[in-house]
């Protein structure tokens, strides 16, 4: 089913792209220093899709917010604009799922205009972010933030207490390379359904602000003798945030295993069904060719 592209879907979403803009839902872009890791085995990734969600979901169209800002690292790395552009066309290929995009902050009328908001970027927190966030959340809605997105800058206590563990720039450990990252403590949470142990090239953060122990922890990292979280969901009041520390590197994001976890955290934000974007796991993903 996964593999099975609706052509009705296409034309029933709200998102227009070009011809030559439909060309590639891949990455345009990769390091040029470092070897992008090998391509997913498909063995893996059916195991990975494999069940069935069977969560109850509402029938209203989904409608996802994508914020990212300027690129402010090397080649093919934190390339928010460059996801900006492939991951609003690829998300909008899903049935009954509506897509828009904001360049660094939604305005208060786009924020109530979605069901879910997906920031990448440098991030930053202060009292105009905090008014429409919490609005936000308060209402039901669902936040997604990858990689460097977590930033609070002089703030992170602040930010944490919205989305469960924030950085603060310049006082976090990080480290590029090789991660193994443990789903073992996931319980039974939809996002990690199949998901024990996965292997990225990509970055970790720790040592953030916050408590961990009000977070539904994910995935981890053994970092400087501990394990360290990188994939978490946060429930505030009413509304629901994921989390996804890997993110620097853009080949990740051609990786089905990765992809499928941040889409389910954005489907699990706006409470739906989290085999919703299933078919999209491996359009112009990086898997093995037979």
């Amino acid at each position: 089913m996964y593999r099975i592209f609706l052509a009705a879907a296409i034309i029933a979403n709200c998102y227009t792209a070009t011809a030559e803009q439909a060309e590639s839902y891949r990455m345009p872009t990769y390091n040029d220093k470092t070897s992008p890791p090998p391509p997913r085995a498909m063995a893996d990734v059916d195991t990975l899709l494999a069940g069935e969600d069977t969560t109850p979901t509402s029938d209203k169209p989904l409608k996802i917010l994508l914020v990212a800002g300027p690129k402010d690292h090397g080649t093919g790395e934190h390339d928010y604009p460059a996801w900006l552009d492939v991951w609003s066309r690829l998300l909008a290929k899903a049935p009954n799922t509506e897509v828009k995009t904001a360049w660094m902050f939604p305005t208060p009328e786009e924020a109530e205009a979605a069901d879910v908001m997906v920031f990448y970027q440098k991030g930053l927190w202060n009292d105009k972010r905090a008014e429409l966030i919490d609005k936000h959340l308060a209402r039901g809605g669902g936040l997604v933030y990858i990689h460097w997105a977590v930033n609070g800058e002089d703030h992170p206590h602040e930010f944490a207490e919205r989305i469960g563990l924030a950085s603060k720039a310049g006082a976090i450990g990080y480290r590029h390379g090789p991660l193994d990252i443990d789903f073992s403590k996931a319980g039974d949470h939809p996002v990690a359904r199949n998901f024990e142990k996965i292997d990225l090239y990509d970055e970790t953060y720790w040592r953030l602000r916050g408590d961990a122990d009000k977070i539904s922890l994910l995935g981890t990292s053994r970092e400087e003798g501990d394990d360290t979280p990188q994939f978490w969901t946060y429930n505030k009041g009413e509304g629901r945030v994921f989390v996804s520390i890997p993110g620097h590197y853009m080949w990740s994001f051609d990786d089905p295993a990765f992809r499928l976890l941040l889409m389910r955290g954005i489907a699990w934000t706006g409470d739906r069904n989290v085999d919703r974007f299933n078919d999209l796991v491996l359009l112009d993903a990086r898997v093995e060719t037979p």
